[in-house]
């Protein structure tokens, strides 16, 4: 190889630590070049490594009943839904890149995770996000809101897959920082899938899809780091997407899957045909032999590294049976797609690039892949100072308003809470007949299956206030959280996909929020049964004003074995009883009510008890089995009250009640502690459901009844529903009337 050394100040420049780079020369046997230095830094950088992050990632539960693979051995995780049939899900970050260019950031993340899905041979029926915004007051914040949410729906609108559910918050801490979490769900047959490995001397390399261009270029490492003042100089860092030949490539890939001929295929997301090629090589055990000349590309005289490392979307690599290549060719060809071959196996583990005749890299494959030579680091822990604040946090110097009326139509408008309608308009949530949305309210989203009267139940789910009040407890709520979505829409929770976006891991504060989140996070999988079958993990989410909240998505697959036991959120009739499953608490803690009304953003983690959460959502699986209730929905963000307008808006119906005299007002209407559930029933109902709720010894307690349309608490009017419903659906929309140059 003629090309000169590299240096140990180049290594620096590419993000790599010194000590690495030594290791990097013992590995090689010898300096490595510029092109082998580029190929280990995006390798080992921390979004292809984990290498501050795969200590603790092994130590949540990976195994269950439903596994069909474990986490980390395949794109994404596959667990047994029966009747013959497999569910390909997985959720991953695009931040950085949405936070410099918005619109395709948030669109080639949605393409991305699409992709690791159907590479698997599924095909992809949902999509899913979960958002984080600044503060919604901001300019800035409603020009990058408009971005993403233009690039998540024009990517899955015209790709052909709904998007049937998300979350929305804004925080001070992501002004600069915001967070794209994308999702996609797939249905495959047990037996069809296809795996990513390179096996098989002699076999031919393919890839397949777009040209290559210069888009993307060290993304990983980008993706690897804070983001700073000059952030958008790294632009060309940013992928560009195109949706109509993604779907191009979906079909041609399912239809290339049934000609038999294909040995192993993956995605080229992050780090491209670099990451590819490796961990495809290291999972097979054999090498590759790849001519980086014959690559298609868009732009003339790209170097070697340029197209080893171009993130360029809408491409995959693929290795087929030799003697078989005309099959292959003959299904791109028809799809009117690249097909080339660039390459083949051979024998050993050497991955060796050429250009133009010319060796210009050979690295082990196994040295540059997770759980493989890739260096692993456990850093330092501490708990950060403003848990002090937290601790001394004293609600009984929280004066109770004496206007509640005031308290419920402010918290009614409050982002967080309110309908995200002006975004979710934009999204189509019925594209792709085939698999629907069955779009009732429900606090989990129900998607039919094909031929069957099941379903799956999704859903995306972290309260990142809570995580940063106690990282431990707030991720054992997220989780606890998913999985009540998924109960109290009928269905049983199956397992889940995780995206963990945190600050600088070299920040011990954040080390010690990420640590503490993980064993929260196991800990409610293992209670569950709901085993983690891989995800992503998203440092240096971090600026000059210091990191974001920790925050741990999950997203959660579960089963709807039949429909006929369906639970929507929505009252039905007026005059059916509601009833309050589970223990309401004393509690303001940690509250958007807290937040809003008394502006304290420090104070602990509302009131959780695992055991507590366990044991509510069997007894709301047991009454939506014996069909004894109407509707559920599940107390969460704005506390009882909200829970209670949420179900009465959907049919224009309203509620009477009476609160706990024991418990502070504001605290029993808008307070946040967990595992409790609304339900509604008729009267001969509801001494069977106390019953009921006896056996499990989970509290519950008539609340009153469902009325025409007027909202009354202790007797006292506290308005109509229509009022607080206009108030509910516009409360975003108000500020994205116009866009203003940032």
């Amino acid at each position: 190889m003629s090309e000169q050394l590299a240096t140990v100040e180049q290594a620096r420049q590419l993000g790599l630590l010194a000590e690495e780079f030594e290791h990097i020369k013992q590995i090689l046997g010898r300096t490595p070049n510029f092109t082998e230095l580029s190929i280990f830094s995006v390798m080992w950088s921390e979004h292809c490594s984990y290498k501050n992050s795969i200590t603790l990632l092994k130590t949540l539960p990976r195994k269950g009943k439903k596994m069909l693979v474990e986490a980390g051995e395949e794109n994404a995780g596959l667990i047994d839904i029966g009747d013959g049939l497999g569910c390909a899900f997985k959720i991953e970050s695009h931040n950085h890149p949405s936070a410099i260019e918005p619109y395709q950031g948030a669109a080639t993340g949605v393409g991305g995770i699409h992709r690791d899905i159907f590479t698997m041979g599924a095909r992809p029926i949902a999509s899913l996000n979960s958002l984080r915004f600044g503060n919604i007051n901001n300019k800035k914040t409603q020009h990058l809101m408009r971005g993403v949410v233009k690039g998540i729906g024009d990517y899955g609108n015209c790709f052909g897959v709904p998007t049937v559910a998300g979350e929305v918050y804004f925080e001070d801490c992501y002004n600069t920082n915001i967070l794209v979490n994308a999702m996609s769900v797939g249905i495959v047959k047990v037996g069809e899938t296809v795996s990513a490995i390179a096996e098989g001397k002699g076999n031919p390399v393919y890839i397949v899809g777009s040209a290559t261009g210069k888009d993307g270029i060290h993304g990983a490492s980008f993706a690897s780091g804070d983001l700073h003042d000059e952030s958008h100089e790294d632009l060309p860092s940013v992928q560009v997407g195109d949706p109509f030949q993604e779907k191009l490539l979906l079909e041609a890939t399912l239809e290339a899957i049934k000609t038999g001929a294909i040995v192993g295929m993956q995605d080229m997301g992050a780090a491209g045909i670099t990451c590819s090629t490796s961990e495809m090589s290291a999972k097979g055990k054999h090498g590759m032999k790849i001519y980086l000349d014959k690559v298609p590309t868009r732009q003339k005289n790209m170097k070697g590294w340029e197209i080893l490392l171009s993130e360029s979307q809408e491409r995959m690599l693929v290795v087929v049976k030799k003697g078989m290549e005309k099959d292959i060719e003959a299904v791109f060809d028809k799809w009117d797609l690249h097909c080339e071959i660039i390459g083949e196996v051979i024998e050993g583990e050497l991955l060796q690039y050429y250009m133009h005749g010319e060796l210009i890299a050979e690295v082990p494959a196994e040295s540059l892949v997770l759980g493989g030579g890739a260096p692993i680091y456990q850093r330092e822990s501490k708990e950060p100072e403003y848990i002090k604040a937290i601790k001394s946090f004293d609600a009984n110097a929280i004066a109770i308003p004496t206007d509640l009326k005031a308290v419920a139509k402010k918290l009614a408008s409050n982002p967080n809470i309110a309908n995200k309608r002006w975004i979710t308009v934009q999204y189509d949530s019925m594209v792709g007949v085939k698999n629907t949305s069955t779009n009732l309210k429900s606090d989990a989203s129900l998607i039919r299956i094909i031929g069957k009267n099941k379903g799956l139940a999704v859903t995306t789910d972290c309260n990142s206030r809570y995580v940063f009040s106690d990282p431990y407890v707030g991720a054992m709520i997220a989780v606890s959280e998913a999985a009540r979505n998924i109960v109290c829409s009928g269905a049983e929770p199956a397992a889940i996909t995780n995206c963990l976006n945190f600050g600088n891991p070299y920040n011990p504060e954040v080390y010690w929020q990420f640590s503490n989140a993980i064993k929260g996070m196991g800990d409610a999988c293992r209670k569950f049964d709901t085993p983690v079958t891989g995800g992503n993990v998203s440092f240096y989410n971090q600026s000059e004003e210091g990191p974001v909240y920790p925050t741990p998505t999950i997203g959660m697959v579960g089963v709807l074995e039949d429909f006929k036991n369906q639970m929507t959120l929505d009252f039905i009739n007026s005059g059916n009883v509601i009833m309050l499953i589970g223990k309401a608490t004393d509690d303001i803690a940690c509250s958007e009510y807290l937040k809003d009304i008394h502006g304290i953003t420090k104070s602990p983690v509302p009131h959780f008890d695992l055991n507590d959460e366990y044991a509510l959502q069997q007894t709301i699986k047991d009454l939506i089995r014996n069909q004894l209730i109407y509707s559920a929905h599940d107390v969460s963000e704005g506390g009882l009250f909200t829970t209670l307008l949420e179900s009465a808006m959907v049919n224009s119906l309203g509620f009477e009640i009476e609160t706990d005299a024991t418990i502070r007002k504001d605290a029993y209407l808008f307070g946040e502690g967990q595992s409790r559930v609304v339900v509604s029933t008729s009267s001969e109902k509801a001494f069977v459901i106390e019953n009921i709720c006896k056996e499990y010894g989970v509290p519950v307690n008539v609340l009153g009844t469902v009325t025409d349309g007027k909202i009354s608490i202790d007797g006292e009017q506290f308005g109509n529903t229509i009022d607080y419903k206009n108030l509910y659906d516009n409360a975003i929309g108000q500020y994205m009337t116009q866009e203003v140059a940032v």
